[in-house]
């Protein structure tokens, strides 16, 4: 029941009831819903300012997740990168040695992008995860080149392994002349007497003595390339090209056994000592070049010479004699 409410007439001294107005009573209920719809304002905007809706908590929640997978994503390649680097070492330090190429120069390996900005359109979109979505899309791209680079090096290298009995047949492995009891070995690679200007000059391979018509032998497999006479310099000589970047010649012949182009197999007669050229004495000057450089011949004697028999040869080409050529 509504409370019935009284006050206390003074003229009449008695207790009369409060009467209300239609008008004060739509005011009192306008003033009521005035009141309640400030309300409830106020505490909309209290809950928009300190509480999440459902759809922000939802949005909230699947980005929380997306950060947790990219985080997770981010930690992976990083171990694939460092993965990929003990390959790369593996490939460079171990089957490359093996087969005797040079490792692929880390310039390569670790080159930039270059050009304009890649990601460009992606600063522009204002991610706000922009530098952990770029961190691990320029992870990616980096790890996809390192994984390109490295199966092509594969690539080579199972070609290397195919053609294995054909590079070991190719490499210039004997001495170029019978020399079974090590005396031929006049003079060696490296700074050397000239015989004719008497200064020290560099001496670009090794000088072998031997009588006059001695059968000169190729070293390894491959194609003569050139058969040159010549009245002074090297004189008589060819130059063999064996593949994989190994090439010899052989100077000061008598006569030539073989034409340009023809094919030869290590130990095949190519021709014979001589006297041609600036040569002071009968003998074979032989040079090996690898990539196009050249380098020092004893070195490759291993196929015809026991450990003990190498090392007295690496002593003999040592000393710093006379050339004879």
């Amino acid at each position: 029941m509504p409370r019935i409410k009284y006050y206390y007439d003074s003229k009449t001294c008695k207790y009369e009831r409060i009467t209300r107005t239609k008008w004060e009573i739509t005011m009192r209920l306008l003033g009521f819903l005035s009141l309640s719809l400030v309300f409830a304002i106020g505490m909309l905007i209290l809950f928009n300012t300190y509480f999440d809706s459902p759809k922000e908590l939802m949005l909230k929640k699947e980005n929380a997740e997306l950060k947790y997978y990219y985080e997770l994503m981010d930690k992976e390649l990083s171990n694939m990168a460092e993965m990929t680097a003990l390959l790369q070492e593996r490939d460079d330090n171990l089957y490359r040695v093996l087969f005797g190429t040079e490792p692929i120069p880390s310039t390569i390996r670790n080159a930039g992008f270059g050009g304009s900005d890649r990601y460009q359109k992606l600063r522009e979109e204002g991610l706000k995860q922009e530098k952990l979505i770029l961190n691990t899309i320029q992870k990616v791209d980096i790890l996809k080149k390192k994984l390109y680079i490295q199966s092509v090096s594969y690539d080579d290298l199972a070609e290397m392994a195919t053609n294995k009995d054909v590079y070991w047949a190719s490499i210039p492995a004997i001495q170029p002349i019978n020399n079974q009891e090590l005396k031929r070995l006049a003079s060696g690679y490296g700074i050397r007497l000239h015989p004719i200007y008497k200064v020290r000059r560099m001496h670009t391979g090794v000088d072998f003595s031997a009588p006059k018509g001695t059968p000169i032998y190729a070293t390894g497999d491959g194609v003569v390339t050139k058969v040159v006479t010549l009245l002074n310099g090297y004189g008589k000589y060819v130059e063999i090209d064996h593949g994989f970047g190994l090439m010899t010649r052989y100077a000061h012949m008598n006569e030539f056994n073989v034409k340009k182009g023809q094919k030869v197999k290590r130990g095949e007669c190519i021709g014979y000592v001589g006297n041609t050229g600036s040569s002071t004495a009968p003998h074979v000057h032989y040079e090996v070049w690898k990539d196009g450089k050249h380098v020092n011949p004893v070195n490759y004697f291993f196929r015809d010479l026991q450990p003990d028999e190498f090392e007295k040869i690496l002593e003999l080409a040592s000393k710093e004699n006379q050339s004879l050529s």
